[in-house]
This record gives structure tokens, sequence and C-alpha cells, in this order.
């Protein structure tokens, strides 16, 4: 069955009950529900019909003509909800009471088998649009179709080829590493480190800010101090790294440092303490992600993404797509804030 032939059945079964369910739709023609959800919205584009979760109705029946995000489902795909993401889902849920739209919410516990299963159970309840974090790096083997069928947002994730269409709501973490190089050129320290989690999924990011700022304050790029800091899974050489680090602190050949992100700082910080290091005395410290900086014996200065923020402008870029298929792609860029506390003086 042509497009054209779909359309017009699937216009004449609304108009003969007033609504139609793409799962019903989609066994009876003998097709996909992604193929329907594509009529469905062509027709809705068309004016001829008012998408609903699940189906579509006549245009009359939802309020407005079926305007707005109104009415959607949009599924929300985050790898945890203990760490960085809560304030992600809460400003998520906030923007989605506001735009009418149903919020379902899938952890993938950086599974990436568990994502994909997320995903496609999501597809199949007929979401109209989707949200998500993905655990793998974008553009990865088996990171997401090409085509899911419905329109889709990235959340703090940018693909590493940059050739995607695919629109993004990112926080600018090159940003965020400048802004602390800056904090901590301008009080006078001029040996700067950073120590980086290998296995978060903005380290290429904050090592970009990390040395584009030390060029624009004119330090230079001090490489024994620039050290991956290794998963918790590598036990023997996260030791290892850690006491090169506190070394390296404790000869005075680092006198500041950002660290990625607040657990490793705060560990930071009790190992130098434990040599004798001052804090911000001998060495300034600023974490990045602000979660738990300022709870440290401490306070750490910290950099900290807008993750309400992000939640907030996916949904509305997913909602303003779901109300204007055709609008221009969008990317989102927030910036980080830098919270200025004892550690950096």
């Amino acid at each position: 069955m042509h497009a054209e032939e779909r359309h017009r059945e699937i216009l004449r079964r609304v108009r003969a009950s007033g609504s139609v369910r793409v799962s019903d739709v989609a066994a009876e023609l003998g097709v996909s529900p992604i193929t329907v959800r594509r009529d469905v919205e062509v027709l809705a584009e068309r004016g001829l019909l008012a998408r609903v979760h699940g189906g579509a109705v006549l245009p009359e029946a939802v309020p407005g003509g079926g305007g707005g995000g109104g009415g959607s489902v949009v599924g929300l795909v985050v790898p945890a909800a203990d760490y960085y993401y809560p304030e992600v889902i809460k400003g998520a849920r906030e923007a989605a009471a506001e735009w009418g739209v149903r919020l379902v919410l899938g952890i993938s516990q950086y599974d990436p088998e568990q994502e994909r299963a997320q995903v496609r159970h999501m597809l199949s309840e007929g979401i109209d649009g989707l949200l998500i974090a993905p655990c793998e790096r974008v553009g990865g083997e088996g990171f997401l179709p090409d085509d899911l069928g419905v329109p889709y947002v990235l959340v703090e994730r940018q693909p590493e080829d940059d050739v995607t269409d695919a629109e993004q709501v990112v926080s600018d973490h090159a940003y965020g590493a400048r802004i602390a190089v800056r904090h901590l050129a301008e009080g006078g320290r001029s040996r700067i480190g950073l120590l980086l989690r290998d296995d978060s999924p903005h380290r290429g990011l904050v090592r970009e800010g990390f040395v584009g700022g030390l060029a624009g304050v004119g330090l230079p790029l001090p490489g024994d101090f620039v050290v991956p800091l290794p998963s918790q899974g590598r036990a023997g050489e996260r030791e290892r790294v850690l006491e090169e680090f506190t070394d390296a602190v404790v000869s005075g050949r680092i006198d500041a440092a950002l660290v990625h992100n607040d657990h490793d700082a705060i560990v930071v910080l009790q190992r130098l303490r434990a040599r004798g290091v001052r804090v911000p005395d001998d060495v300034a410290l600023v974490a990045y992600d602000d979660e738990v900086a300022g709870l440290a014996d401490v306070p750490l200065s910290a950099v900290a993404p807008r993750k309400r923020a992000v939640g907030v402008a996916a949904v509305e870029l997913i909602a303003r797509r779901l109300a204007e298929p055709g609008r221009a792609r969008h990317r989102v860029a927030l910036l980080p804030e830098l919270r200025v506390r004892a550690s950096s003086g």
C-alpha cells in the first residue's frame, strides 16, 4: 500500500470513529507502527488530524486545534538518577508540566543494551518524541538507528564527528574549564594542573577548555600535570595517578588544579591535607560538576553546569519540534557558572 493510500485510509477511519490508534492501524494495514506514526505526522502537518498519545483524532477534538506540545508523550532516557542527572530530570519534569507534555523516564545504568531496550519499549508504547543522554559515545556502533521514527534530542552529548543533524541541548564544558583556569590565574596561580576522569563523556571538552584557558592567560601547558584519573575499576592505576598528582603538589610543581569531578576533588583534598598541604594557601582547587563540592571540609570552588536548565531546554526543544515539525533545527549550549568557595580563596 502506497503512502497516499495509507493516508486516505487513516483519514477515513478517523472521520468514521473520531480517533485511531497507531498500533491498530499498523496491524490492520500490515505495516510498522513507525510507518503509521510518520503518516500521522504528515497528515497533522496538513491540518487534517491531530496527533495524540498513541494515535490521532480530528483536529477539532483537541483544544487549540492540536497545536503546541499538549497531549504529547516524550521519553527521557538518562544514564543514572543519582549523580548529575537528578537536576536535569527535575528541570525536564517542570518544563513538561508547563508544555502539557507527559514525560516518561528511563534509566540505562550506563548499560548500552538496557538503553536500547528502554528506547525500543518507549517506541512500542507510542511516544511522540525522545530525549536521550546516551551512555555510549554518539556515533559509536549500535548507538541509535539513524531514524527512530520520532523526533529526538541529544541531552549533554555531542557527536564526535559533528555531522549529525540531531538536535542537541548541552552544557558548554569547554567554557566551564576555561573560566576555572582564568579564575585560578587571576588569583596569582601560574602552575595549574588538570586531574581528569578517563570515564567521563565530557573529558575531551573539559581538556579542550583547560588547554585553551591556559593559552588565553599566557601560561604554558604543563604536560606532566595533565593526567587522566582512572575509573574506580582500575584501583592500582588509580592509586598511582593520585600519588603522582599529590607528589607534584607537595614538590611545588603544581600550585592550582581543576579536578573533574567533585568526588575525586574531595579525595584529592583529603590526600593533600594528610600530607600537610594547605588549601588554598599552598594549592588552590576547583572541582567540576558541583554536586557535593560545597560539602567538603574545605568547601570547594566548582564549575557548575546548569543542569536543571538543560532539562528545561530539552523539553522546550522537543515540544516546539512536535508543534512545528518543519522548524529550523537547533543546537543549544548553556554556559556553566563558577561558584567560588574557600578552596580557591
